[in-house]
């Protein structure tokens, strides 16, 4: 998938992303936009997105539904991503991503029917980069007291797939 896109763009998004285990996956339900936890997949990132779930689940009925899906990271920075999401049963990539923690926490194996694998496809990111926790003050009090001189590095980007 890398050749489509900017190089500099999926190292960035990586990088940003990188050290983050959970991501919150947002899905469109009848009642309207969910939220949930989820744990990424230790892939190295080239554009796609990669997570586990179960066939029997409310999460994987939504998706059928509308692939659309929402996916955001905090850590270090703030990461929104947009994108379209796969649903891939390929027994070989589910065997290359499985380890034991998540025959714990699924409480099945690699092999399982109901298992699938989501492959969110990116199509763009918005990302906060932030400071220090005293920068961070610093900006809010001028903001607050309307002294705020934007400062680049605090400025929010966004990436295009």
């Amino acid at each position: 998938m890398m050749n489509n896109y900017n190089k500099e763009e999926i190292e960035k998004l990586r990088d940003l992303i990188k050290d983050i285990d959970t991501a919150m996956l947002t899905t469109s339900t009848p009642e309207g936009l969910l939220s949930r936890p989820m744990m990424t997949q230790e892939v190295e990132f080239d554009g796609d997105l990669w997570f586990f779930t179960m066939k029997d689940t409310d999460k994987y009925r939504e998706i059928l539904h509308d692939s659309e899906v929402n996916v955001s990271y905090a850590g270090k920075s703030y990461v929104s991503v947009s994108g379209k999401v796969e649903i891939v049963e390929d027994m070989d990539k589910k065997r290359e991503y499985w380890n034991k923690a998540y025959e714990k926490m699924l409480d099945t194996s690699y092999d399982d029917p109901n298992l699938v694998l989501l492959k969110v496809n990116v199509r763009s990111a918005e990302y906060w980069e932030t400071g220090s926790m005293t920068k961070n003050a610093v900006n809010l009090f001028k903001k607050m007291t309307g002294s705020d001189e934007k400062d680049p590095s605090d400025m929010n980007k966004t990436i295009k797939f």
